[in-house]
């Protein structure tokens, strides 16, 4: 596992999230651990490296 920092795109603080490289690609949903909103993350690792990280916002109505 391969801990990454980075800002909640709701409340804006520095949260981190454990992914494994591993998995090629994925995309799942996880709160953020400070404000609680949902969070789509998206991880691509090629040998083990990453080469994209994105988390933004869900919209919720």
């Amino acid at each position: 596992m391969e801990e990454h920092f980075f800002q909640c795109p709701y409340c804006w603080e520095e949260i981190s999230m454990l992914l494994d490289p591993s998995v090629g690609s994925q995309t799942y949903i996880e709160d953020c651990e400070v404000c609680c909103n949902p969070i789509e993350v998206t991880t691509i690792f090629d040998q083990y490296s990453m080469i994209t990280f994105q988390a933004i916002s869900i919209e919720q109505n």
